[in-house]
């Protein structure tokens, strides 16, 4: 399974969907706080080219948020993401 990385808030509804769907599929990931860790949040918007959260990257792919998570497990696509 391909590393996966959450740039995430703890006030943040779509944050924790996110990661139940991921807990819920088994999948680990590394979650990094934008409140919490100092530079985070540039970092997260110098890679995604965003500044909402979550942010989500699977190996080198940038998922994008939330609903863009939840759509492509809606499509089928999630699993074969994971996997490659």
């Amino acid at each position: 399974m391909k590393d996966t990385l959450i740039y995430s808030s703890n006030f943040c509804p779509f944050c924790v969907r996110a990661k139940m769907l991921l807990d819920h599929k088994g999948v680990a990931y590394t979650e990094i706080d934008v409140d919490r860790q100092p530079g985070a949040r540039q970092e997260m918007m110098q890679r995604a080219q965003r500044h909402t959260v979550p942010q989500i990257f699977i190996g080198d792919t940038h998922v994008g948020g939330c609903d863009d998570l939840f759509a492509l497990e809606q499509q089928g696509k999630l699993d074969a993401l994971l996997a490659e």
